[in-house]
């Protein structure tokens, strides 16, 4: 079932999945392709029973309103914000968050600005170097030839966001990468050194494969949040809960995680 929700006037609405037979809620937060890349739907087969399963599409994907103006540097920060008005359109007042990628970016925004919101969050391939140097040629493929990225990706994203439009919104998150890269920061993380602040419980789940990950960035998230629960997937790449081989064990590790809290 899918829901319409109002951000208020001159805004578009956001639109977002509802899913699951269950009460308690969970938000899952796609990464910057969008969610039918990378779908939720293993782990909803599982999660489904207990959680009511709330994906929204975030403005500028999907079904949500298109963006034709250039993505802020602080788009995860601005994403968290849109996803809490969501939250208050669904009459949330706290959820579970599972971010993945670019989505989990946002899901430690919400977890700063509004811990109170989050009963804990799943960080699924945090990005966390503002530099990512190895990533750098990927960014560049994403601005200026996303066709280059293989039929099956101008396939999902064509059929998710448009013919017209995918590569135009791929060319507006690589372009918002190289920016924020290339940009003189007091920080060298995409936190502003604020990520250890985080006080809600959280899982660090990430496959140890994962090529958008820089060889010393996970030290540096762990160093940051010594309390986490880590689930490191040693076959996992960039998006273990849709991956064949290994979304049955990142699943596992987000339940065990989840129904820690209910122990503690």
């Amino acid at each position: 079932m899918w829901i319409e929700i109002d951000q208020g006037p001159g805004v578009h609405p956001v639109f977002c999945r509802d899913l699951g037979t269950g009460t308690a809620p969970l938000l899952h937060l796609h990464g910057g392709w969008g969610y039918e890349i990378y779908p939720f739907d293993q782990p909803l087969s599982i999660l489904g029973s207990s959680y009511r399963v709330l994906i929204p599409d975030r403005t500028g994907y999907g079904r949500s309103g298109r963006r034709c103006e250039a993505f802020g540097l602080d788009f995860h920060r601005q994403a968290a914000a849109e996803t809490l008005r969501v939250m208050d359109g669904l009459e949330l007042e706290t959820s579970v968050v599972w971010g993945h990628s670019d989505g989990a970016c946002t899901a430690v925004w919400m977890g700063l600005d509004a811990p109170e919101r989050c009963r804990a969050i799943i960080l699924e391939a945090l990005h966390f170097d503002r530099a990512k140097p190895s990533s750098r040629t990927f960014f560049e493929t994403m601005a200026t030839e996303p066709g280059a990225l293989g039929k099956r990706v101008a396939s999902v994203l064509a059929r998710e966001h448009g013919a017209d439009y995918w590569q135009d919104l791929l060319a507006l998150g690589g372009n918002a990468w190289l920016t924020i890269r290339d940009t003189s920061w007091p920080h060298p993380d995409l936190f502003n050194g604020r990520l250890g602040e985080l006080e809600v419980p959280v899982l660090i789940l990430h496959g140890e494969q994962d090529p958008r990950t820089e060889p010393d960035e996970m030290a540096m998230v762990l160093q940051a949040l010594p309390r986490a629960t880590t689930h490191m997937i040693e076959a996992g790449g960039h998006c273990p809960h849709s991956e064949p081989e290994v979304w049955r064990e990142a699943t596992n590790a987000a339940i065990e995680f989840l129904d820690s809290l209910d122990r503690d």
